[in-house]
């Protein structure tokens, strides 16, 4: 059976820097006119709009609004600098992947949305950008926008793969799951004692969890500190058990 791919969280935090000229990513061609909409809407964004209006579209204010403006007048001036994916992100979930230390090929199966690029493979190249899912652009969320496209474009990379998605309430819903139909694989993180959704402390363990399947392991043997997989009638739960 081919080896899965993995739907994970892009991060907020990213580092700088980067190359001029870089590979063709895996979803450029399929999303190419997708993503010159998004450019198109935020060269409009940086020619025309207050700094307020820019801190509420790019979702950040103070130092690291400026660092935002110039990396996204970069992006629609076409001079921006980029690296893969995996070594773009920096947040928590990313550097609990560890995905320095994972293979060519499973990095390639980390799939990633995003609001500026809709959607990349691990290694695919992208730039230093803020751009949330949830951002209003033009008419409408991103999230809402991308949505008829990327459960499409994501269905035709995958060729029959099992997708496990592990990706929060705003990444997916620029996904329409009717496109994978049984193959999508959902994945919520928990705490066993009242059954919430585990927020921002289950970071962590998302990132470990992905490693877990980029190694190709059952996914209901995961355990790590007090987290373990569980299947739920065809989706799976990562339970913390205090």
């Amino acid at each position: 059976m081919p080896a899965p791919l993995i739907l994970i969280p892009p991060s907020e935090a990213k580092r700088e820097g980067g190359r001029r000229r870089a590979p063709v990513g895996a979803f450029n061609d399929d999303l190419a006119d997708a993503r010159a909409y998004v450019l198109d809407h935020l060269r409009e964004l940086v020619e025309g709009a207050s700094t307020a209006e820019l801190s509420s579209v790019l979702g950040v204010r103070g130092p690291l609004l400026e660092r935002a403006r110039e990396a996204t007048v970069a992006l629609v001036e076409g001079r921006a600098r980029v690296m893969p994916a995996w070594q773009r992100y920096s947040g928590v979930v990313w550097s609990h992947l560890e995905p320095e230390t994972l293979s060519a090929s499973a990095r390639r199966r980390l799939i990633v949305p995003s609001g500026l690029y809709g959607l990349n493979a691990g290694d695919d190249p992208i730039a230093d950008f803020r751009l949330k899912m949830s951002a209003r652009l033009g008419e409408g969320s991103l999230a809402a926008w991308w949505r008829p496209v990327l459960g499409a474009s994501l269905a035709r990379h995958a060729r029959g793969r099992v997708v496990y998605d592990l990706l929060p309430l705003e990444h997916r819903a620029a996904l329409s799951s009717m496109a994978l139909g049984p193959r999508l694989v959902s994945v919520t993180f928990r705490h066993g004692g009242n059954g919430r959704l585990a927020g921002h402390d289950a970071k962590a363990a998302k990132g470990a969890f992905a490693r877990h399947l980029a190694l190709n392991e059952p996914p209901t043997s995961f355990t790590w500190g007090r987290w373990s997989a569980y299947e739920r009638g065809g989706s799976l739960e990562v339970l913390y058990e205090a």
